[in-house]
């Protein structure tokens, strides 16, 4: 049975959170959802690089490759780099992948954006904060 890949895309950064923050998602997903051959990989200063682990995909048994950038809205990185590393045309969120068997469709996400998951999330942290009154 061919899984889906699911390449989560971080931008990193020199303190070690950010890293760390992608990195528990990815497993979290990958415990949650069996569907899925989750791996992340950041656009700049932590490793492995979103090449990288392109690369490790090309081996695996998937029927399709989604990108899911773990960013918060459109900016550089979404709309001009993570589709060139992607070899999409700027503006384009479909395209194939090519793997050691043959190619396969690919697809990247949206940032997260405006979402009542996202504002859940906010009022969570909020009350949290809250509570250490």
């Amino acid at each position: 049975m061919s899984r889906k890949g699911l390449l989560l895309v971080g931008h990193g950064s020199k303190l070690p959170f950010n890293k760390l923050l992608i990195e528990d998602t990815a497993r979290i997903i990958a415990e949650k959802e069996s569907g899925y051959i989750v791996k992340a990989g950041f656009m700049s200063i932590n490793t492995p690089s979103v090449t990288e682990k392109l690369e490790e995909f090309r081996n695996e048994d998937i029927d399709a490759l989604v990108v899911v950038p773990l960013f918060l809205a459109k900016g550089v990185h979404i709309l001009k780099d993570i589709p060139a590393i992607l070899g999409l045309e700027e503006g384009t969120y479909r395209g194939t992948f090519a793997l050691k068997t043959g190619e396969i469709p690919l697809v990247y996400a949206q940032p997260i954006g405006s979402d009542p998951l996202l504002a859940e999330l906010m009022l969570k942290n909020a009350q949290n904060a809250l509570d250490l009154i």
